[in-house]
């Protein structure tokens, strides 16, 4: 057996907790400094400042490509060293640094800027808590905390970034520090704003701050000198760098990311340099810096990953320091609050209700942290208090979709800020990409758990992922990396009790992620598919100069049967493209399978999944020994839709995940075998919004407006539209203009703003239901608008059970008089009265398309409903209005009555009776109140059937026909049996 097997079988895997838990120990106190840019993604704000594709500016840490020479120190006393000093400062060298530092800085990252509105370093910020450490405690962890644990344990050993170079426990000044934590713990942001404050003045123990980015440094090895590096990056300082070895200037130099460095302190690998004008790689400039060799005077503060502590000598460290994050729920709280409560969060057009939905969120989220879920261990992290606040944004203050902004999306950019660039293990020769190795190993485990519809998973799943493959010393070196810097960011300890030694993804949504990237990548194969693509890799690049040499061997000598061989080789690739087709069919089978699950189907719908998992659900917790509701992966196959947008790919395609464009058109291809077709079968109103989800996601036009011509009715029936939803309805029904056959948007929450945003959708709808939505006077007059418009289609308006009022009908008459397409108008229990009602008959006269009209339960009297019908008389279309549980008198009742279809043209639907007979539409009537009863006041309701009983009874002792006697007693039976179970509280 091979060294690195044995290792492979002797791994502790005990130690995944350890390593997981090990960073935040004993990190309670809290250390708030409202002066910074929200925490974020921690480790690459500053890495995405740096790098040019954040804001297109020269590769370098800072993009200002000095162009001055050398300027060598000439041997002067110390007191002209000193005076020389204080003219450079006088001259405002190290002013203009300090403010083009401020500047660069200023930049956000694409993705703080497009998720909601960006906050300056100035504005918001909470520091993590940073914990003193020693380099015992790295090499050695402590026993085991859970994470309640941890964020019970009292302070100790907390240091605050301003005192980082204090003496330390003996005495001794403190020259250099080691600043360490895990992958989205702030190490940079942190960084960031200790340049910030420098800036303004906040950190005067310092005279002159120099940042480095170690990825900067690490893309060239040319010899360079450190005065020639500084000059080159901050050009501001040419009149500086002279006198850097030659004063008392107290000079920091900031290194971010030595993780990216390959250092060598041995004298054999890099030799002693003391001089800042000798030219050198960087690298050893670095390592001169910390031995203390080059600039012994200038302080030094480095941010690592844990797994590189190692690679400085403890002898050249002063203080180690580890980033804890927010282990203190104070601070994720005052994050949140701080994040939440900007007056730009809410974005434009909202400034009503703003302030207190804001309030509301920030006061579930607190309570939903005070309970220790999940969502507590995951805000250890900053960079997901981040993702957090984005998701919630997303939520709740997007009045309209940018043609970018999809859920997918967030997701994918919160892992460019944190991953971008990242190479899991620097002195690999491989250069394996971070991000590609979470995606087939985490990935892996992810994928596993949603086929098996699993949350929790114990060491035995994560050996199985992590370790069954492993078979070289690399292989098991890259793992020790991932363990120490990368596993607790997707993975954390299982805070349920029972389960404290299980794991869990930190962020649920992110275990369907990266299931979805799994397969999307094409991870999921068999080892026949692994083999059969090397193979025909091999084979097809080979092809071409085989068939050449071939050609010349078979003219020259009497070989005939190597062409034959040749062509027959030549087959495989095209047989194994063929399977890789049938492997794209497998991704758009998966991704239809679990986007049409049926046992799925009468779930919230995916946004409101999110929506809970966030904020919590409010009510009675449940009770430990209660069996959990089985785990509902519904963001899987949306995530994989997603992450085919082009948007996306381009994105992952920086973090080392390639997809083709041809890959993802075939699986489009084969999607619309699959998915377009399940989807024409009938989908609950949830199950059809996630649907809609599914296809904003996608982000594929064609495709979704062929998906989209294939829904004639829309049942979206009880789904909460929040303004994120209608933007959604809008964006993706907007990619056709066929007409829509029905439209339900019963009981959805609507207001005169998701009237506005859905407006180009309602247009071409033929039936439109809008009932029970509160909809007021102000969306009466959208409606109006909507029934004016010339390229109105609507025939059929539900609006029952809406508090449409006096005002609601003048909008609703005006509309009618110009009115060309709608022919059914609801108003049931509209809140109109006698004012309404006479609007509406005023303008009636003047529309010539309607035919059926429902004022039931208007509280209209005799006048006003007598003056409706004498205008539905003259109309030459309207032959049936409804007029039923309104204040009619008895002799309204009689004028009524009197009504005949074939002479006044119109009939009234008023009682259950008609003269001496029964209504025949009296199963009507009852149908209305039962399916209503649970939105009317219920002793109205029971006075007014008492009515109809009455009538019942007096006009069944009118007539002697047995067959009429017949009928009226069905009738009243079933009106005394809705009094009953009205009596019982069984209706």
């Amino acid at each position: 057996m091979s060294r690195a097997m044995q290792r492979q079988s002797c791994l502790p895997w005990g130690s995944w907790m350890q390593r997981s838990l090990s960073g935040g120990r004993g990190t309670r106190a809290v250390h708030v400094c409202a002066a910074s840019v929200p925490g974020t993604a921690g480790s690459c704000f500053l890495r995405k400042i740096l790098r040019p594709s954040s804001i297109s500016l020269p590769r370098g840490y800072v993009g200002y490509q000095g162009g001055s020479g050398e300027n060598p120190v000439h041997p002067s006393s110390s007191r002209h060293s000193q005076s020389q000093l204080r003219n450079v400062a006088s001259s405002g060298a190290i002013k203009k640094h300090q403010k083009s530092l401020s500047a660069w800085f200023s930049h956000q990252p694409n993705e703080e800027r497009q998720f909601g509105p960006s906050f300056s370093l100035d504005a918001v910020h909470v520091d993590p808590v940073i914990r003193e450490s020693s380099l015992e405690e790295i090499l050695k962890p402590s026993p085991d905390l859970t994470i309640q644990e941890q964020l019970q344990q009292p302070c100790r050993q907390v240091i605050s970034l301003h005192n980082l170079f204090d003496v330390d426990a003996c005495g001794r000044q403190v020259k250099t520090v080691v600043l360490y934590g895990t992958v989205g713990t702030g190490k940079s942001t942190l960084i960031k704003k200790m340049v910030v404050d420098w800036c303004h003045g906040r950190l005067p123990r310092f005279e002159l701050v120099i940042p480095f980015s170690c990825e900067d440094l690490s893309h060239s090895h040319a010899p360079i000198s450190l005065r020639r590096l500084i000059t080159k990056k901050y050009q501001h300082l040419r009149d500086v760098v002279p006198v850097l070895g030659a004063s008392n200037l107290k000079v920091l130099f900031i290194l971010n990311g030595l993780e990216r460095l390959n250092l060598d302190f041995r004298l054999a690998g890099t030799e002693l340099c003391c001089d800042p004008s000798e030219p050198v790689p960087p690298s050893a400039i670095v390592v001169n810096l910390l031995r203390k060799y080059l600039l012994p005077e200038a302080s030094i503060i480095v941010t690592t990953r844990p797994s590189a502590v190692r690679r400085i000598p403890a002898k050249y460290v002063g203080r180690y320091a580890e980033i804890c994050g927010f282990s203190d729920t104070n601070l994720q709280k005052l994050y949140f609050q701080m994040r939440l409560s900007q007056p730009g969060c809410s974005g434009e057009g909202s400034r009503g209700g703003s302030s207190a939905e804001q309030e509301n969120l920030v006061e579930m989220l607190s309570r939903n942290l005070e309970r220790h879920n999940q969502i507590t261990a995951a805000c250890f992290l900053p960079s997901y208090c981040w993702l957090v606040c984005t998701t919630l944004h997303f939520l709740y203050f997007t009045r309209t979709v940018p043609p970018t902004q999809t859920l997918t999306g967030i997701y994918t950019s919160f892992l460019r800020l944190n991953f971008s660039g990242e190479v899991l293990d620097s002195t690999d020769p491989n250069n394996i990409s971070m991000m590609k190795y979470v995606a087939k190993t985490v990935g892996k485990l992810a994928y596993e758990g949603v086929m098996s519809r699993k949350t929790c998973f114990s060491e035995d799943d994560l050996q199985q992922c992590f370790e069954v493959e492993m078979k070289t010393e690399s292989e098991l070196n890259l793992l020790e990396v991932f363990r120490s810097d990368v596993f607790r960011f997707f993975l954390s300890p299982c805070v349920q009790p029972g389960k404290e030694h299980t794991f869990v993804f930190t962020i649920p949504a992110m275990q369907e992620y990266l299931a979805a990237l799994y397969v999307v990548l094409g991870e999921k194969k068999t080892l026949a598919q692994r083999v059969g693509k090397e193979l025909s890799e091999v084979i097809g690049r080979v092809s071409e100069d085989v068939a050449v040499v071939v050609n010349i061997i078979s003219k020259v000598l009497p070989l005939r049967f190597l062409p034959v061989l040749f062509n027959l080789l030549k087959i495989f690739p095209r047989y194994f493209s063929r399977l890789s087709g049938k492997e794209r069919d497998a991704i758009a089978h998966t991704m239809a399978e679990e986007l049409f699950k049926e046992e799925d189907y009468y779930n919230d719908d995916v946004l409101d999944q999110i929506n809970s998992s966030i904020l919590g659900v409010e009510g009675p917790m449940r009770h430990p020994d209660e069996a959990p509701d089985d785990e509902v992966f519904e963001l899987f196959p949306i995530f994989m839709g997603g992450i085919l947008s082009r948007r996306n790919r381009a994105i992952l395609e920086q973090l080392g995940c390639s997809i083709k464009n041809l890959a993802a058109f075939e699986i489009a291809k084969a999607m619309k075998k699959t998915v377009i077709r399940k989807s024409h079968k009938g989908l609950p109103p949830s199950e059809l919004m996630d649907y809609l989800f599914f296809l904003h996601e996608f982000q594929n036009e064609r495709f979704t407006a062929e998906a989209v011509r294939s829904l004639r009715a829309v049942n979206l029936a009880s789904v909460k539209m929040t303004p994120l939803k209608c933007s959604v309805l809008a964006s993706v029904m907007g990619t056709t203009c066929h007409e829509v056959e029905e439209l339900n948007l019963t009981s959805c929450n609507l207001d005169s703003s998701s009237l506005r945003t859905l407006f180009p959708v309602l247009l071409r709808c033929k039936a439109l239901h809008l009932q029970l939505n509160s909809l007021g006077s102000d969306a009466c007059q959208e409606i109006r608008d909507l029934l004016l418009h010339d390229k109105c289609a609507v025939s059929s308006l539900r609006l029952a059970n809406n508090p449409v009022g006096e005002q609601g009908a003048q909008f609703l008459a005006e509309a009618l008089a110009g009115n060309r397409s709608l022919t059914q108008l609801s108003l049931l229990h509209a809140a109109l009265g006698d004012r309404g009602a006479e609007a509406i008959a005023r303008h009636l006269a003047q529309n010539r398309h309607l035919r059926e009209l429902n004022l039931g339960y208007n509280s209209l009297t005799d006048a006003a409903a007598l003056r409706v019908v004498e205008v539905a008389k003259k109309h030459e279309a309207l032959d049936k209005v409804h007029l039923y549980f309104n204040d009619i008198s008895e002799d309204g009742k009689r004028a009524l009555h009197s009504l005949r279809m074939d002479r006044d043209g119109v009939r009234a639907l008023v009682f259950l009776t008609a003269g001496t007979d029964v209504s025949d539409y009296w199963p009507h009537i009852l149908s209305v109140v039962r399916r209503n009863l649970p939105f009317w006041d219920r002793d109205r309701v029971r006075q007014h059937l008492a009515l109809l009983l009455q009538d019942l009874e007096s006009s069944r002792s009118q007539t002697a026909n047995p067959w009429r006697k017949a009928k009226f007693l069905r009738v009243e039976s079933e009106v005394k049996k809705m009094l009953g179970k009205l009596q019982d509280g069984t209706l």
